[in-house]
């Protein structure tokens, strides 16, 4: 199966860009990202905050298969409704730094639309390292699980 999600890389850099057309308007792609009911189905897992504004805050849990809890939390530095997003990313408790994301959020008709994200590691070492993770196969399997929210609301 195609995976819509596209991750791509280039050697040496410590970046990776993440692009993803959606069947949604800009505005439901968007408030998927930010209501906290709509994030915890789509990306499995419970949102203990988020403050969508500059200087605003997330934090989010995820329980594994065995009944562990693993963190995720971060600052959101801008916040622009509709266009972009640009906050920090760390998984408590493991050996990954703090990552920085940028997320733009592109109407393309006004029934599509496309989120871009370029992820920033502390080191290219680092940026190897995710990607050693079923990382791609995360990230598109919970992107199609955004469409299909949405979808099975249309």
């Amino acid at each position: 199966m195609e995976r819509k999600t596209k991750i791509n890389t280039e050697d040496g850099k410590q970046e990776i860009l993440i692009t993803r057309e959606f069947d949604l308007p800009l505005v439901l792609l968007f408030k998927a990202y930010v209501e906290p009911e709509i994030v915890e189905q789509w990306m499995g897992t419970k949102v203990l905050k988020l403050e969508n504004k500059p200087h605003g805050s997330y934090q989010f849990e995820t329980t594994d298969p065995k009944g562990n809890k693993h963190g995720f939390n971060g600052v959101i530095h801008e916040f622009v409704p509709n266009q972009k997003i640009t906050r920090t990313f760390e998984m408590e408790n493991t050996p990954f730094a703090v990552q920085l994301e940028f997320l733009s959020f592109e109407e393309l008709t006004a029934d599509s639309s496309k989120l871009s994200m370029q992820i920033i590691y502390k080191s290219v070492a680092l940026r190897d390292q995710m990607l050693q993770l079923p990382f791609a196969q995360g990230i598109n399997m919970a992107h199609n699980r955004l469409q299909d929210i949405f979808n099975k609301l249309k």
